[in-house]
Parts: C-alpha cells; structure tokens; sequence
C-alpha cells in the first residue's frame, strides 16, 4: 500500500528512489499522503468517528475500522512502536542497499 500511494499521489518509484531517499524525507512523504491514496484511504476509514459518516460505511469499510479497532484494543508500549519504527527503517534501507 506504501509503494502504490506514493506513486499515486507523488509520482515517486520506490524501488528507484529509496538509495537516495533519506529517512527523515521518507517519513515526511508517509505523513503527507492524502485519502486519495490507498494507504491514506485506510487511515481515514480507520480515524473516523462522525456517527453520521459511520452509518454509511459500506461492509469493506466496516471490516476495515473494526479490525483495526480490535487491534488497537491490544495496546502497544512506546517501545513496541520504537521497535516497529526501527524494523521498517531497516527494511527500507535493505532495499536500498545503504544506510541514511
């Protein structure tokens, strides 16, 4: 999802711009992604709390916010997200063969 909303909404190849990208810049562009991507859609599905909007979510829609919702119910330390943060971080620059 990362991969298709950055070429949607940026135009920008992944695979081609990750030896370059720098970490920080990487983080920036994610934050920066709007509800006309796949991954920004998500968010939004799973952020919404208007009881108006709610009514009208389709069944995928539904599916999507209560998953999430169950999830969130486990909660997560800081620590656990520091550590998924840094796995990501480390995936990213494999791919790109460096290092920021």
């Amino acid at each position: 999802m990362i991969v298709s909303s950055f070429q949607t909404q940026y135009g920008i190849r992944l695979s081609q711009e990750l030896d370059t990208m720098k970490w920080d810049e990487f983080k920036d562009l994610l934050s920066g992604l709007n509800n006309k991507t796949p991954l920004g859609a998500i968010v939004e599905i799973r952020s919404e709390t208007d009881k108006e909007v709610l009514k009208h979510f389709t069944k995928d829609q539904r599916r999507i916010r209560n998953e999430w919702r169950r999830k969130q119910a486990k909660e997560v330390t800081q620590d656990q997200m520091d550590q998924l943060l840094e796995g990501l971080k480390q995936g990213f620059m494999e791919l790109a063969g460096g290092s920021d």
